[in-house]
């Protein structure tokens, strides 16, 4: 983690600058934080807010894999149970123990949560896919790496890589430390949870996190219209599109939908 995050870096030297680089950063971090960690991590297998295509299924959970956040059965073992016990005691990153603990601090620490991930992704183990990326996301990573120098030399891999890892890390991770301290409450949810607009804008509508816990299932997080969350974007294209299906929402806006 430290490693990442100093050769993150060597960004600053001149040397490695170039707005190509730049522009690669953007489009990778889109693709693996928004299509990969948030579509596909997040809404898509951990909640299973809509159904979509098992190839598409795939390609969102590669492009997850691709933000080094581990592989995608423990990350998605470990974010199912954090809502099974948000906020207390047995939650890896609660809240409870601090911003820098839920930030990133946990993460240093064998959490017992771990040994909980086998009962909390029954569904996605022993999948031929799943186990690969869970197995070999650091070679699929070091592949990506080679593509990059080939095309553009260092400066495209200190930006699409190590740039492009850290910012995706903090991002996602302002999701489990600044949505459960800073924002406002719009539901009762047993835990700390809050809506935050700036992290909402980061990580493509993650920070409506209150209405999230509130309603773990949907696939809408900005329930009120000027609550902008990209990632339902996405998922309402994809439904025009015929690639997702069986979307989820709340009550109140699947009766609105229906009427």
């Amino acid at each position: 983690m430290a490693g990442v995050h100093l050769l993150a870096l060597l960004a600053l030297l001149p040397s490695n600058f170039s707005w190509s680089a730049v522009c690669l950063m953007l489009v990778m971090h889109f693709v693996t934080g928004c299509l990969g960690v948030t579509l596909g991590f997040h809404r898509l297998v951990t909640h299973r807010s809509f159904q979509a295509p098992k190839w598409l299924e795939y390609i969102l959970v590669f492009f997850g894999s691709l933000a080094v956040q581990g592989g995608p059965i423990e990350w998605i073992g470990l974010h199912r149970h954090h809502h099974a016990y948000s906020d207390h005691d047995v939650d890896h990153h609660s809240s409870t123990k601090g911003f820098f603990w839920s930030h990133m601090v946990w993460m240093f620490y064998e959490v017992p949560a771990k040994q909980e991930i086998p009962r909390f992704t029954k569904d996605i183990s022993g999948d031929p896919v799943y186990e690969f990326l869970e197995n070999y996301f650091l070679l699929v990573q070091l592949a990506l790496a080679v593509v990059f120098y080939l095309l553009g030399g260092w400066p495209f891999v200190i930006w699409g890589i190590f740039v492009r890892l850290v910012t995706v890390y903090h991002i996602t991770w302002f999701v489990n430390s600044a949505t459960h301290k800073f924002g406002y409450r719009s539901h009762e949810s047993g835990d700390r949870s809050t809506n935050c607009w700036w992290v909402a804008l980061l990580a493509f509508g993650e920070g409506w996190h209150n209405n999230h816990h509130a309603y773990q299932y949907s696939a809408r997080h900005g329930l009120e219209w000027w609550e902008i969350d990209v990632t339902w974007m996405i998922i309402q294209l994809l439904s025009a599109l015929g690639l997702a299906t069986k979307v989820k929402l709340p009550p109140t806006l699947q009766k609105s939908k229906s009427v």
